[in-house]
C-alpha cells in the first residue's frame, strides 16, 4: 500500500504533466488555426497571381506574334532591297566599265577582265529576267566590243613580242661538237614572263567566255611567219659570210654519224665553195627546223587550249616546212638535170644532205607527232626522191663509164692517167664518205627479202659490188681506148698508168677494203695488170737489143782477118742499135709515168737490160778491126746509154 504522501506527490505530477500537455495541445491547437489562415491567404494569393497571369498571358502572346511578324517583314525588306541594289547595279554596269572597254586592255588587264566579267553577268541577267530591256543590247554590245579588244591585244602582243630568232642564236642551239656539246635544256625565250601570262589569260578568257577560236589562227598566222623568218635568216647568213670572207660560219652538226669519214674529204670535182655553202645551209636550216619547232611547241602549249595544240601546231609550222621541203626538191631536180648530161659532180650535193635527213627524220617524226599524215609524209616523201634520183646517178654513172666513147682527140698523147679514170676514182673516192648513205640508196631499189633482212651488211655489199662494177666498167672502157694507139709500147703505157693509179688510189683512200668485200683478189689482180703492160712495153726494146744480141753474130778467131760480109754485119748491127736506141729515146722521152716509184722502177729494169747485152757487145766488137772508122759506129759508151734511158718518161729535160 502506497503512503498517503507520496501518492499526493505523484498525483500531483500527473496533474502538472497534465497541465503542460494541456497547455501544449492548445498551443497546437492555436498553431494550426494560424496555418489554416495562413494557408488560406497563400491560396488566395495565388489564386490572385494565378488570374493575374492569365490576364497577362493574354495580353502578351498577341504582342509576340505581333513582334515576329513585324521582324518578317523587316527581313523581307532588307532582302527586297538587298535584290534592288543588285539589280539596280546591272543597270548601272554599263555606265561603270564603258570607260574601261573603251580605252582597251593594254597595261590593266586585270582590270579589264574584271569589268569584262561584270558585263557577262550583267548579259545573262537580262537575257533571263528583262530580255526586251535595252540595258540588254548595252552590255551586249560593251561586251562584244570587250572581246574584240581582247582579240585586238592578243593580236598585239604577239605581233610586238613575236622576235626573229637570230642566226647567232640557232647556231648555238643546234651546234656541238665532241668536247663540248650543246646543252640538252637550253631553251629559247620568245615571250617574256609577264608577256606570256597576259596572252595566257587571254587565250583561257576568250576560249571560256569569248566562244571564240580566231585568235589561235592569229597566232599560227603570226608564230609561223617568225619561224619562217628565223629559218630564211640563217639561211641568209651563211650567204652574206660567204660573200664576205669566203667561208661561211657553219659550226659542227654534233658528230652521230656512224659513216664519218677517216680521211679529209677529196675535193669533188666540178664543185665550187658556193656550192658547199649552199649545201652546209641547207643543213643546219634542217636542223634550225627541227630545234625551233620544238620550242614552238613548247611556248604552243603554253598558250593555246590542249584540244586544239595539235592542229595549230600542224598550221604554224607549214610554211617553214614546205619551204625547206620544196629547197630539197629543187636540189633534186637540179641533180636529176645534171644526170641527163653526164655531170656526176652535182649528184653529189644530194648525199651529204640525205645522210642529214634520214639522221634528223627519227627527231623530225617526234616533232611532227599528232600532225596530219600529209604534214608527216613530207621528209619521207623527199627522203625516198633522194634516194631515188642518187640510185639512178649511180646506175648511171656506172653506165657512162662503160661507154664513155673512143674520142682519139680526148687521148692523152703521152700515155698518161685518162680523165675518165680520175674523174671516176674521184666520184667513188667521194662514196666512202657517204658509205651508208650510198649503200641504203642501192639497197632502196631492191626488192629482195634479204635487202630488209639485213639493212647493214646488205647495203655494204651492195655498194663494194657498185664500186666494183664500174671498176669493171673502167677497165673494159680503158682496154677500147688503148687501141687508139698505134704504138704497142704507148698502150701498154697508158694502160700501166691506169692501173697503176686506181691501184694506188684504192689502197690511199681505203677504198680496196669495200672493194674486198666482194671481190678478195682486186688487189693482187690490178698488180698483175700492172707487171703485164710493164712486159708489153719491155718488148719494145727488143728491136733495140736484138742487134746486139749473141745470136746471128759471126764467130770468128782472134788474129784473123774479117771478111767483108762479117765486117759489114757488125756494123750493121751497130748501126741498128744506134739508130733504134735514138729513134726509141726521141719517142719515149715524150711519154710520162706520172708515179716516180713506177718510172724510176721501169727505167733501171731497162737500164739494166740494156746495159748487160749492150756491155757484152761492146766488150766483143769495140777492139775488132770492123772499120776505119769506129766512131762512127761506137757512138755510145754503156754510161751514156743508161743517162740516154735515164731521161725516158721525162718531158722536162
Amino acid at each position: 500500500m502506497i503512503p498517503p504522501q507520496e501518492a499526493s506527490v505523484r498525483r500531483r505530477e500527473i496533474e502538472d504533466k497534465l497541465k503542460q500537455e494541456e497547455e501544449t495541445l492548445s498551443f497546437i491547437r492555436d498553431s494550426l488555426e494560424k496555418s489554416d489562415q495562413l494557408t488560406k491567404n497563400m491560396v488566395s494569393i495565388l489564386s490572385s497571381f494565378e488570374s493575374r497571369l492569365m490576364k497577362l498571358e493574354n495580353s502578351i502572346i498577341p504582342v509576340h506574334k505581333q513582334t515576329e511578324n513585324l521582324q518578317r517583314l523587316q527581313e523581307n525588306v532588307e532582302k527586297t532591297l538587298s535584290c534592288l541594289d543588285h539589280v539596280i547595279s546591272y543597270y548601272h554596269v554599263a555606265s561603270d566599265t564603258e570607260k574601261i572597254i573603251r580605252e582597251g586592255p593594254t597595261g590593266r588587264l586585270e582590270e579589264y577582265l574584271g569589268c569584262m566579267a561584270k558585263i557577262q553577268k550583267a548579259v545573262e541577267y537580262f537575257q533571263d529576267n528583262n530580255p526586251d530591256s535595252p540595258e540588254l543590247n548595252r552590255v551586249k554590245f560593251l561586251f562584244e566590243r570587250g572581246k574584240e579588244s581582247l582579240e585586238s591585244e592578243f593580236r598585239s602582243l604577239m605581233t610586238r613580242h613575236s622576235k626573229v630568232v637570230s642566226p647567232v642564236l640557232i647556231l648555238d642551239l643546234i651546234s656541238g661538237d665532241d668536247e663540248m656539246e650543246a646543252p640538252d635544256d637550253m631553251t629559247l625565250e620568245h615571250l617574256s614572263e609577264s608577256v606570256l601570262l597576259d596572252v595566257n589569260r587571254i587565250s583561257r578568257w576568250l576560249v571560256e567566255y569569248g566562244r571564240n577560236q580566231d585568235f589561235m589562227n592569229v597566232y599560227y598566222q603570226i608564230r609561223s611567219s617568225q619561224l619562217d623568218r628565223s629559218i630564211k635568216g640563217l639561211k641568209e647568213h651563211f650567204r652574206k659570210s660567204s660573200s664576205s670572207s669566203g667561208v661561211p660560219y657553219s659550226p659542227a652538226i654534233p658528230n652521230k654519224r656512224k659513216d664519218t669519214p677517216t680521211k679529209k674529204p677529196v675535193k669533188r670535182p666540178g664543185r665550187d665553195d658556193m656550192l658547199d655553202m649552199e649545201i652546209d645551209a641547207y643543213i643546219h636550216c634542217v636542223s634550225a627546223f627541227v630545234k625551233l619547232a620544238q620550242s614552238e611547241y613548247q611556248l604552243l602549249m603554253d598558250i593555246i587550249p590542249e584540244h586544239h595544240q595539235k592542229k595549230t601546231f600542224d598550221s604554224l609550222i607549214q610554211d617553214a616546212l614546205d619551204g625547206l621541203m620544196m629547197e630539197g626538191e629543187n636540189i633534186v631536180s637540179v641533180a636529176r638535170k645534171a644526170i641527163i648530161r653526164h655531170d656526176y659532180s652535182a649528184v653529189l650535193t644530194v648525199f651529204p644532205i640525205l645522210r642529214h635527213l634520214k639522221q634528223t627524220k627519227p627527231e623530225f617524226d617526234q616533232v611532227l607527232q599528232g600532225t596530219a599524215a600529209s604534214t608527216k609524209n613530207k621528209l619521207p616523201g623527199l627522203i625516198t626522191s633522194m634516194e631515188t634520183t642518187g640510185a639512178k646517178a649511180l646506175e648511171d654513172f656506172a653506165d657512162n663509164i662503160k661507154n664513155d666513147p673512143d674520142k682519139e682527140y680526148n687521148m692523152p698523147k703521152d700515155g698518161t692517167v685518162h680523165e675518165l679514170t680520175s674523174n671516176a676514182i674521184l666520184f667513188l673516192q667521194q662514196l666512202l664518205d657517204f658509205q651508208e648513205t650510198a649503200g641504203a640508196m642501192l639497197a632502196s631499189q631492191e626488192t629482195s627479202s634479204s635487202a630488209t633482212s639485213y639493212n647493214s651488211e646488205f647495203s655494204k655489199r651492195l655498194l663494194s659490188t657498185y664500186i666494183c662494177k664500174v671498176l669493171g666498167n673502167l677497165q673494159l672502157n680503158l682496154l677500147s681506148k688503148s687501141k687508139v694507139y698505134e704504138d704497142p709500147a704507148l698502150r701498154a703505157i697508158f694502160l700501166h698508168n691506169n692501173y697503176n693509179y686506181i691501184l694506188k688510189s684504192l689502197e690511199k683512200s681505203e677504198l680496196i677494203h669495200l672493194v674486198a668485200v666482194t671481190q678478195k683478189t682486186a688487189e693482187r689482180s690490178y698488180r698483175e695488170h700492172i707487171e703485164q703492160q710493164i712486159q708489153t712495153y719491155q718488148r719494145s726494146w727488143l728491136k733495140v737489143t736484138d742487134y746486139i744480141s749473141e745470136k746471128n753474130l759471126p764467130v770468128f778467131q782472134p788474129g784473123v782477118k774479117l771478111r767483108d760480109k762479117e765486117r759489114q754485119m757488125i756494123k750493121e748491127r751497130f748501126k741498128g742499135f744506134n739508130d733504134g736506141l735514138e729513134e726509141l729515146c726521141k719517142i719515149q722521152k715524150a711519154w710520162a709515168i706520172p708515179d716516180t716509184e713506177q718510172r724510176d722502177k721501169i727505167r733501171q729494169a731497162q737500164k739494166t737490160i740494156v746495159k748487160e747485152n749492150y756491155g757484152a757487145f761492146l766488150h766483143r766488137y769495140a777492139s775488132v778491126p770492123f772499120t776505119k772508122n769506129p766512131e762512127k759506129y761506137i757512138k755510145y759508151r754503156v754510161e751514156q746509154v743508161a743517162d740516154m734511158i735515164e731521161r725516158l718518161f721525162d718531158t722536162s729535160a
